[in-house]
């Protein structure tokens, strides 16, 4: 396919892609929109004129709206028909391309609005899935043999995080405080967190309401889920080591999380799909599935300090997931856990098998003891105050790309 945006072969928005996303144009008017190149189009608008006219199930202007919400909950033979159609406008010689009153009013270059966030949370919850960065921290602190416990290859780790924190790409936050225990220190003390961690992670958004009872299976897990963000879910490390137990994170994750404004589908990353890890020992019957359930993304994470350039600190890959989004939604419902439209769960930190690949400053520099040299010459254990962190993914094969864009978060001084 071949559209009549023009755009640069590396653009992680091309005809193939397709995102959405929720956007303040003019500075006044806002929009559910999607993307191709540079350029942001204009949903609401579009549907006004008459595009989406054809598509059955959408019988009213859902994109002049806040958030994706009430746009996803239509389910995937809507979402996925408005998709095609906007491949379809976007191709060389479309109806579009000769509508330049349309193009005018409806296409805005990037730079000329305000991301917002994608849709509304009402739920968020993190899971535990990468078997490389469960192993290290489990190494980290209690030791080699006892480095996975005894739970985590039978099923899909997680805890109920806080939505209301989880803000989009850009915003900047406050270093958190809390109650931390040094080493050397008999008692707690309280201060600005001294070891602010990034965690690399890919969200998945939920499309549907069930009820209480309900539970979705891995082969019906595919069809409830919308697409896939960028997700960093900032960690303060020093204030969870002395809170997590027994029951787990608490302020050293409820601070902020940071997540990408272009909701990628599935439809979009399908031919990029591969092969899970094996599985050992077998998993349970509703945790088995069929198929490839795990995606080719490749991830970058940068540091750039204040004033500084960016720095490539880790380079990872989504297929290294040992649990899968189909499992991770089987698991999370199979007690009957009602799951609400805009819900949002994140794979947790992920990690490869080689130092490089790391998806968090707590195992890049284990712990500390082996700290980060920037191109500025400074050093880096954790993040510091006014230090940017960047993340990026795609998935790429044979000319086509698909793309996430970025997250980014700045860490402001404790307030």
């Amino acid at each position: 396919m071949k559209s009549f945006i023009t755009y640069p072969e590396n653009s992680d928005f091309s005809i193939y892609n397709i995102p959405f996303g929720v956007a303040i144009f003019n500075e006044e008017y806002i929009a559910c929109c999607t993307r191709i190149g540079d350029m942001v189009l204009d949903l609401a608008t579009m549907y006004d004129y008459g595009f989406f006219a054809d598509i059955d199930g959408l019988n009213e202007n859902v994109f002049e709206a806040y958030t994706l919400n009430e746009f996803i909950e239509l389910g995937k033979p809507v979402t996925n028909a408005v998709r095609l159609k906007l491949q379809e406008l976007l191709l060389e010689n479309s109806s579009l391309s000769e509508d330049q009153k349309t193009v005018e009013e409806c296409f805005y270059s990037f730079d000329h609005v305000q991301m917002m966030m994608p849709v509304h949370v009402p739920n968020y919850t993190d899971f535990y899935s990468s078997i490389e960065h469960a192993s290290n921290v489990g190494k980290m602190f209690r030791g080699e043999e006892n480095a996975l416990l005894p739970n985590w290859k039978h099923l899909p780790v997680g805890y109920h995080g806080r939505a209301s924190s989880i803000v989009v790409s850009g915003t900047d936050f406050y270093r958190p405080k809390g109650q931390m225990k040094p080493a050397d220190a008999n008692s707690p003390v309280f201060g600005p967190c001294k070891q602010l961690d990034f965690e690399l992670e890919i969200g998945f958004v939920v499309n549907k309401n069930t009820e209480m009872g309900d539970s979705i299976s891995t082969a019906e897990a595919n069809d409830a889920i919308f697409g896939m963000v960028i997700f960093n879910d900032w960690s303060a490390r020093d204030i969870q080591s002395w809170e997590y137990v027994p029951l787990g994170p608490f302020l050293g994750k409820n601070f902020c999380s940071s997540v990408s404004p272009w909701v990628v589908t599935l439809e979009a990353l399908e031919p990029f799909r591969v092969e899970s890890p094996k599985q050992e020992p077998e998993v349970l019957d509703y945790l088995k599935f069929e198929g490839k359930q795990n995606f080719d993304i490749q991830l970058e994470v940068f540091l750039k300090p204040e004033n500084g350039i960016e720095n490539l600190i880790s380079r990872s890959n989504y297929r290294f997931m040992y649990w899968n989004m189909a499992q991770q939604l089987a698991h999370h419902t199979v007690n009957g856990c009602n799951v609400e439209v805009g819900d949002l769960y994140a794979s947790g930190t992920i990690s490869g098998s080689e130092k490089d690949s790391f998806g968090s400053m707590l195992e890049l520099t284990w712990r500390g003891t082996e700290p980060i040299i920037l191109a500025d010459g400074s050093q880096r254990k954790f993040i510091e105050d006014f230090d940017t962190i960047i993340m990026r993914g795609h998935a790429e094969k044979d000319g086509v790309r698909v793309g996430f864009g970025e997250v980014t978060g700045k860490v402001l001084p404790a307030k």
